[in-house]
């Protein structure tokens, strides 16, 4: 993960939703958040709501976008998925997070 920039690195190790930007948008399992304050309601559910292990599989950058790709095994439907994060960033802050298998 070294090669990540900060804030996406800071997001895998512990999410926050000072990490964003005030306008960033967060789209995951079909909806959309946008603002610090509804991500930062997004966060403290999603923390509560499942019990999971995540495991890195991969990292690429390409036109802007980075992708992080992990693998998730725990309480949750289905047991196990592998998911992408794409990230968008703004300065040092994160602008877009799209969460999809």
């Amino acid at each position: 993960m070294a090669e990540l920039p900060p804030a996406i690195r800071d997001y895998l190790a512990g999410p926050s939703a000072a990490g964003f930007t005030p306008d960033a948008v967060v789209t995951d399992d079909g909806r959309t958040y946008r603002g610090r304050d509804e991500i930062d309601g997004w966060l403290r559910r999603a923390a509560t709501e499942y019990q999971y292990t995540a495991t890195l599989m991969g990292v690429s950058h390409a036109a802007g976008e980075w992708t992080v790709t992990q693998h998730l095994t725990g309480e949750f439907p289905g047991g196990e998925v592998d998911l992408s994060y794409r990230f968008r960033l703004r300065g040092e802050r994160i602008a877009v997070l799209t969460i999809a298998p």
